[in-house]
């Protein structure tokens, strides 16, 4: 089945911010606000501004090797870059990073304090509140937008994978779900976008047990993870938080197939049917060692599409790979394999969180 431009011209007129803004039938404005992009080094290659004059850029993930002493010389020049596109949706690029706290923080500046610490504060509550202002305030000067924070992992064990660098907040969901709601609203307030993470929870991951680098199953009861692992995303949604980031573990009480991040089940009946989040759900990196069995990377952000995740996260540090993603997306369009009106409705999420930050 060829892709129906018409399907999408009354979701694109709705969006125009102006006269300039390219065709609405054109697809790649709709696929490209789906794909996070990454870069090498410090200087980013000028096929990637020149994807994003095309429209074929969502954002840009930030590792340590890409912060100098011109980042945010480079981020102004990605965002600007972005608005003389005449794909330009009026609102700025996604600028993201993990900036969670103690050993885990990608920007010079806080929070300084790991979220362990944090959990174990006389008030676990004011000091995550604080703890979300102080990442704000670190993002905004370097000019980033979105946080890939707070983890919401329940740890069991003292030096688990949750635990291993104080990643954790406790290994009580209620303080978990506590510090990181406090940690949200702080930290969005100060219009800083946080991203939950890792849906459904790894806090049950033994250590060494890293989707980075190869496959993990969680083999909990389905009980215990709704009532452990999920009691915290409960409190985040409740607190309004604008992301979700899914784990790439498999869960064999909710699918025993495929890893939470490829899996509709539970996507769509867990996180958006059970716990009813609206907001924009954004993959773990496409290029993890978890994924060896489902495919090429273009092929695993289809199924992550298929799914129902919104954004997909190419964090190779490769451009190749989110041209790779963004083809397959349009391939699958055209072709009928993924579905149109579900897709659009997906981008439109997406946009109302980036209309926050325009």
């Amino acid at each position: 089945m060829k892709f129906s431009t018409q399907l999408l011209l009354p979701f694109f007129l709705a969006l125009a911010p102006s006269a300039s803004v390219a065709s609405p039938s054109d697809l790649q404005a709709q696929i490209g606000h789906h794909v996070i992009f990454s870069y090498p080094g410090l200087e980013p290659p000028v096929h990637l501004l020149d994807l994003i004059k095309e429209g074929k850029v969502g954002g840009i993930i930030l590792f340590g090797e890409n912060v100098g002493d011109n980042l945010t010389t480079t981020i102004d020049n990605f965002q600007e870059t972005y608005k003389q596109s005449p794909y330009y949706s009026g609102s700025p690029l996604f600028i993201m990073t993990d900036q969670e706290g103690g050993k885990v923080r990608r920007l010079a500046g806080g929070p300084v304090e790991s979220a362990k610490q944090i959990g174990q504060a006389a008030d676990p509550k004011a000091a995550a509140t604080q703890m979300g202002k102080d990442a704000a305030s670190t993002l905004e000067a370097f000019k980033n937008n979105v946080n890939l924070a707070p983890v919401l992992e329940v740890y069991r064990e003292t030096g688990d994978f949750a635990d291993a660098s104080q990643r954790s907040f406790s290994n009580s969901s209620r303080v978990v779900g506590t510090c990181g709601s406090a940690f949200i609203s702080a930290q969005q307030s100060a219009g800083i976008v946080a991203s939950a993470k890792h849906f459904p929870g790894l806090g049950a991951a033994g250590a060494g047990e890293n989707t980075d680098l190869q496959p993990v199953t969680i083999d909990l009861t389905l009980e215990e993870l709704r009532k452990v692992d999920m009691a915290p995303y409960t409190t985040a949604i409740a607190a309004g938080v604008d992301m979700v980031m899914t784990s790439w573990a498999i869960y064999p009480a909710l699918d025993p197939t495929y890893p939470s991040g490829l899996s509709k089940t539970i996507i769509q009946n867990e996180l958006r049917g059970r716990l009813g989040f609206k907001g924009v759900t954004i993959t773990d990196a496409i290029e993890a060692g978890a994924l060896e069995a489902f495919g090429d990377q273009a092929a695993r952000g289809l199924l992550a599409a298929q799914a129902g995740v919104d954004i997909l996260l190419a964090a190779k540090r490769d451009v190749t790979q989110g041209e790779d993603i963004f083809n397959s997306l349009l391939a699958a369009l055209e072709d009928g394999s993924l579905d149109q009106k579900s897709f659009s409705t997906a981008t439109q999420r997406i946009l109302e969180v980036r209309k926050k930050l325009a």
